[in-house]
């Protein structure tokens, strides 16, 4: 379908905090028939998040802030309990994730294994997300963590993957990459 699609036109809509924008396009469709289309793509760039474990405690290290978007929609606190996750900016996602842990946990981490590519809202938001597992130990603790970026405001939980299973079965962890990442530790079998 790929070679069936010619983008028309792109406006701007808003060049703010990130990019969002209205794109028409045609492309041919299944009846074999010219349409034009409109989408909204909102352009933030891509990103990265890792589940940090500690298999011998069975510990997780998770994060918790506040999300407007969730706060909007009708979470009263607007916190969310999530993997530790940031943009690539001009990165690589292995560095941007070994950046990003270092900043929003305090953890200075080499190893890092990649589980996923994911785009995590393809209707209206261009993001990849690259998904990792790491595993974490007391020494490599080098700072309080809690983030660097004006705003950010991050509270560092370790907790035990068991908990961590429970409140995502309760709803009390509602973010998807961090369902995901806590689904393939525990596919995989990681704490045993």
């Amino acid at each position: 379908m790929t070679n069936n699609v010619k983008i028309l036109s792109t406006e701007t809509i808003s060049p703010f905090w990130h990019k969002l924008h209205r794109i028409t396009y045609e492309h041919i469709n299944k009846r074999n028939e010219k349409e034009t289309m409109t989408r909204e793509v909102y352009d933030r760039g891509n990103g990265a998040g890792i589940l940090l474990y500690n298999k011998e405690k069975k510990t997780v290290v998770l994060t918790k802030q506040f999300r407007m978007p969730s706060f909007i929609n009708g979470n009263a606190s607007g916190m969310l309990v999530e993997v530790c996750a940031g943009q690539l900016d001009q990165d690589s996602p292995e560095d941007c994730i070994r950046r990003e842990t270092e900043e929003e946990t305090g953890y200075k981490i080499k190893d890092v294994t990649k589980v996923y590519e994911a785009y995590m809202s393809p209707g209206s938001v261009s993001e990849i997300l690259y998904l990792f597992i790491g595993a974490y130990t007391k020494e490599m603790k080098q700072g309080e963590g809690g983030g660097v970026d004006h705003g950010e405001e991050i509270d560092v939980l370790e907790i035990s993957f068991d908990e961590a299973m429970r409140m995502m079965e309760a709803g009390e962890i509602k973010d998807a990459k961090t369902i995901m990442l806590l689904q393939y530790a525990w596919i995989k079998r990681i704490f045993e």
